[in-house]
């Protein structure tokens, strides 16, 4: 073999000759300058950098010119290619052929990774500022009303009712509620789905305080509100076990995001299973998250997310998670007249499920026009609230149209 063989050889087996030859195109391009920017926005700017760290990177990967980390050799991605290796019309490649994270992407896919973030979260989530103030189950309920407006919105611009759906969730600012429905609903849309759904909860530093600021006023920004009352400790026991069932009857659907989420909460609050409540919150949720992140990243590949209907899908995400915002809000403005001044409207933009960061936007906008008011705990309230409330909304959604 002569030197210019190899030389050949080398640039053909390279990115550039990748590039150079149309295997890869100017969307693989795009989306590497996308990655970049979440990566700024995430270590540069901190935009919950847990979540678009990962993402980014995955991004980053899939794009990569002569990437096979996304190679689906078994046909895992493709229902219809699946359907005919198990009837036998045609044969499959060996699983392990397969790109690292398309096996990784299975735990999406099923739906695994999605409840075990749930039980993490349940983990880490204190619902007694929900219990000391049930009024927040009603904030909780309002900021889900970007899912029904982007739903109506879908089906007039022609999606099938089950994408419509599966579109319509992003709102509830949820990204593991967002793939299990998808999941269940529209498989072949979860890839933009996952990408929305992540990117718009770590851009809620972004995207929710105009939005807040615009809806209200000065004044009511500034309401002090009153100290919670103590819950105690056999309320936050009974609490999950008691939602779960109520729930489960209603909608048997969402029992398993909802049972991983009160599982998960059980072990914090039952004080017995510290150990399992201290790896539900720390080292599956921080392994999980990570596989999660790098593998909803890794879908989002530019010679099939660069598409109209993707970026269909994304401008509705958009506009669910807006409208999620607004509703929150406005009815944050309506226990504000309603209770004489004493509700904050700024906790009803906290109803999203984005649990704490949504709560975090809430203190942090508030603090801007009083530095000595403290909203966190009582948008905490809401804020749990959103994640039963997204919950149940994938349950009704999927009852409907699974």
């Amino acid at each position: 073999m002569s030197i210019v063989e190899v030389l050949t050889g080398l640039w053909e087996s390279s990115g550039f000759g990748a590039l150079a030859s149309g295997a890869a195109s100017w969307r693989n391009l795009v989306m590497i300058l996308v990655s970049f920017v979440f990566l700024y926005l995430a270590i540069g700017k901190k935009f919950e950098p847990l979540l678009l760290v990962p993402i980014a990177f995955g991004i980053l990967l899939a794009n990569l010119p002569g990437s096979e980390i996304m190679l689906d050799s078994i046909g895992l991605s493709d229902p219809a290619t699946m359907q005919a290796v198990e009837s036998g019309v045609m044969e499959a490649g060996h699983w392990y052929d397969s790109g690292v994270l398309r096996l990784l992407y299975v735990g999406v896919k099923s739906s695994i990774f999605p409840c075990l973030i749930f039980m993490g979260v349940g983990a880490m989530t204190d619902f007694g500022p929900l219990l000391s103030n049930p009024v927040s189950l009603l904030l909780g309920a309002a900021a889900q009303l970007g899912i029904y407006v982007a739903f109506i919105i879908a089906i007039v611009l022609g999606f099938a009712p089950e994408e419509a759906a599966s579109i319509a969730i992003i709102g509830g600012a949820d990204g593991p509620t967002a793939i299990f429905l998808t999941s269940k609903l529209a498989s072949h849309l979860l890839a933009p789905i996952a990408v929305a759904a992540y990117s718009y909860m770590a851009l809620i530093p972004i995207i929710q305080p105009p939005i807040m600021r615009a809806l209200t006023t000065e004044k009511e920004r500034k309401v002090k509100m009153t100290q919670l009352r103590k819950v105690t400790k056999v309320e936050k026991i009974i609490f999950p076990v008691v939602v779960l069932v109520i729930t489960a009857f209603i909608l048997p659907s969402v029992i398993p995001l909802l049972g991983m989420l009160m599982l998960g909460n059980l072990f914090k609050e039952c004080m017995v299973t510290d150990r399992l409540s201290d790896t539900a919150q720390n080292a599956l949720m921080n392994i999980v998250t990570i596989m999660l992140g790098v593998c909803v990243g890794a879908t989002a590949d530019g010679d099939t997310f660069l598409t109209a209907k993707t970026l269909k899908i994304v401008a509705l995400g958009l506009i669910a998670f807006m409208f999620s915002t607004v509703g929150g809000v406005l009815l944050g403005k309506l226990l504000y007249v309603l209770t004489k001044g004493k509700v904050n409207p700024l906790i009803g933009a906290a109803g999203v499920s984005a649990v704490p960061m949504a709560a975090r936007v809430a203190q942090k906008v508030g603090s801007k026009d009083d530095p000595t008011n403290f909203l966190l705990m009582h948008a905490m309230g809401p804020n749990v609230a959103g994640v039963i409330g997204s919950a149940v909304a994938a349950g009704y959604l999927l009852s409907l149209f699974g």
